[in-house]
């Protein structure tokens, strides 16, 4: 009896002090520190099941953490991806999708971006005593109406400290490399120039030798018109790495055009910075890797190192990267104080080649990839979170969730209430991180390319089926190929899709690789799920309203007025960072 009284205070004891220490740690308000990778695939790290590329800190998260299975970007391109990522909404809510073939912003000095009237949760937290940076990729514009108004930058949105590229790396950023941005349309401009040209030389040459009479004065203003054309493109395509490659801290450009070779370990030196500075807390830190996006510019640590190429390079760099800023945590005694979040931004880019070489990454087994609206490649993301003594360790959650619940989980752990003025499509992920909760909140899940639905995913919760219906598919290049080769990234729209009535159905819960479309003779429940589907559908159209298109022509266009820059434009270089940065 007196054993059975001692294990039963013994118990009673020990589940006292657990759930009084997880009640003070949850009482706190922890550290947050969020990782966000640039075009890594799912298959591409060692917790996912990638046995080759050396990924030990990411896996250290997982180990020490939770998994997530069903981790989905809310779209397959960086700029309308990362928007609902700081926003919990679609990107459609935000005017942050496309309806034309320009899903991403395209420069610097356009005039969209992510609007001021949109509430980041990183603006809640900073309202909640957090200090907030972010140290990276912004991709989420600059300016609205003049080179300084910052209408669109970080520093608007809620960050106090941003260090990192307002743009996105491109080839262009790196010397020896072919040009990446808009290279359909720069060829096309190139021939119109070549034929203007050959036009004026023809008209010269007929009439010095009398063969042709023109006056000279037409001679000179179509010469004219061809040099206006010429300076109008080329001064904006033939200087890409001055007007995008740019670092920042804050509003201030420290080099023009950033050197690759060194960025990296001033990103890791900000990083570490901040959390030093911030140490007493409470901080948001937002590390927003420029890897493992092309030009794949790999330190010399690095390179040659992997079993995949300069792809597996970059993508070791990036988790080296990771360990030393986990690190820093250790150091500063903050690990069990600090919420971790490993995530990408969407699914690898299977189209990015060099000859035989793969410079994309590896979404396993899942069909499809960057740019792809429906496809679970496209969209279908890691999803890591760790934090030692609240959440359990080794634990995998396969349940549906959304890289906007970002939103509403940082805020509740902040302390924050969410805005009542809008919709907000995230759900709140720490019941269901630590156990409390079984099931998703979420039902459905819609799933868009640009401004365009391509498909629907139904969580069935009470029979534990994942239906998803494709009402658009991208038309692969070559047939059977899996991508779009030869074109960057699969269209949205026109003729380089499919569409489907009825719609293509899986059940992703049997056919996570979308192999084997069912149809009503081989599923019963075919027509109960395309009007289940079908009605959602309608129900969330419903609750979108007009706002302005942030990647429209015009505001992607590239406009002289709006460009940053660091001397007098167009005399746009500089390097205030020296050469006084450590290397890796």
């Amino acid at each position: 009896l007196s054993f059975r009284r001692y294990l039963l205070t013994a118990l009673t004891s020990c589940l006292f002090w657990n759930t009084f220490g997880l009640s003070a740690a949850m009482d706190s308000k922890p550290n947050i520190l969020l990782f966000l990778a640039d075009d890594l695939g799912i298959g591409d790290i060692g917790c996912y099941g990638n046995d080759t590329i050396r990924t030990p800190n990411i896996d250290r998260l997982a180990r020490e953490g939770v998994k997530l299975t069903q981790h989905i970007a809310a779209a397959p391109l960086c700029t309308p991806s990362r928007a609902a990522f700081l926003t919990g909404r679609y990107p459609i809510r935000s005017g942050m999708a496309s309806s034309n073939r320009y899903r991403a912003l395209q420069w610097n000095a356009g005039s969209g971006g992510l609007p001021a009237n949109e509430t980041t949760f990183v603006r809640l937290l900073q309202q909640q005593g957090y200090t907030t940076g972010l140290i990276g990729k912004w991709h989420q514009g600059v300016n609205c109406g003049s080179f300084n108004d910052h209408c669109h930058h970080p520093l608007n949105h809620g960050f106090d400290y941003f260090y990192g590229m307002p743009f996105t790396l491109l080839n262009n950023c790196q010397e020896n490399k072919p040009p990446e941005l808009d290279i359909a349309l720069q060829a096309k401009l190139w021939l119109y120039s070549q034929i203007i040209t050959l036009a004026v030389i023809t008209l010269a040459a007929g009439k010095l030798t009398g063969l042709i009479s023109i006056p000279w004065k037409i001679i000179v203003s179509f010469t004219l018109v061809g040099s206006l054309f010429f300076i109008s493109w080329y001064s904006s395509y033939g200087f890409v790495q001055y007007w995008n490659c740019i670092l920042m801290r804050n509003h201030d450009i420290t080099e023009q055009p950033m050197r690759l070779e060194r960025t990296a370990s001033l990103m890791l030196k900000e990083a570490m910075s901040f959390i030093k500075r911030n140490r007493h807390g409470p901080f948001l830190l937002f590390v927003s890797f420029l890897h493992v996006h092309t030009p794949l510019f790999t330190t010399a640590k690095f390179l040659g190192k992997s079993h995949h190429g300069l792809y597996g390079d970059n993508v070791e760099e990036m988790d080296w990267m990771v360990g030393k800023i986990l690190d820093s945590l250790d150091n500063e005694g903050l690990k069990n104080r600090t919420f971790t979040y490993f995530a990408s931004d969407h699914g690898g880019h299977l189209e990015a080649q060099d000859g035989s070489s793969q410079l994309g990454g590896w979404n396993g087994i899942y069909k499809g990839g960057k740019g792809m609206g429906g496809w679970e490649g496209g969209i279908r993301v890691p999803g890591v979170f760790r934090w030692p003594g609240v959440l359990p360790a080794g634990k995998v959650i396969d349940e549906p969730t959304s890289l906007m619940d970002i939103y509403p989980t940082v805020v509740h752990l902040a302390g924050g209430r969410l805005p009542q003025d809008r919709v907000i499509d995230g759900r709140n992920l720490v019941p269901l991180l630590q156990g409390r909760a079984q099931k998703s909140e979420h039902e459905f899940l819609f799933h868009y390319c640009g401004s365009y639905l391509h498909a629907v995913r139904w969580y069935q919760k009470d029979s534990g089926a994942i239906w998803k219906a494709h009402y658009v598919t991208p038309v692969f290049h070559p047939p059977g190929a899996g991508a779009c080769y030869g074109k960057g990234v699969c269209p949205c729209f026109g003729e380089g899709v499919t569409h489907h009535d009825p719609p293509l159905l899986f059940d992703l819960s049997r056919d996570p690789s979308e192999a084997k479309p069912l149809s009503a003779d081989t599923e019963p429940l075919f027509d109960t799920v395309i009007k289940k589907i079908r009605r959602a559908v309608e129900e969330h159209r419903r609750t979108l309203t007009p706002v302005p298109e942030q990647l429209s022509l015009y505001n992607i266009l590239w406009k002289p007025w709006l460009q940053p820059c660091c001397g007098t434009f167009p005399f746009c270089w500089c390097d205030k960072e020296g050469d006084n940065t450590q290397s890796l």
